[in-house]
């Protein structure tokens, strides 16, 4: 599914116009994407939560020449799911 079909699904199941959800789901990801950025814990219940970790530096190795590389540390996006979003998954 990309951004346009959920539009598109949102719209027709809230009953309200494709430019509103298209505004109301900018929003509900620049939130996200703030909170985030500061380092916060996102947890939306029944969903699943979204989480940033620092990953430390470590050794790598170039694929094309086989060459030991440095890979640097950086910040990266979890997200774990909940309960029931696993449930609905597994039927």
């Amino acid at each position: 599914m990309n951004k346009k079909e959920l539009i598109d699904q949102v719209s027709s199941c809230a009953g309200i116009s494709k430019a509103a959800t298209q505004r109301a789901i900018d929003c509900y990801h620049q939130c996200i994407t703030g909170a985030l950025s500061q380092g916060e814990r996102v947890g939306l219940v029944g969903f699943g939560s979204f989480s940033v970790t620092q990953r430390s530096a470590r050794k790598g190795r170039n694929p094309q020449t086989g060459k030991e590389m440095t890979i640097g540390a950086k910040k990266v996006i979890k997200f774990r799911p909940g309960i029931h979003l696993s449930e609905k998954v597994q039927k």
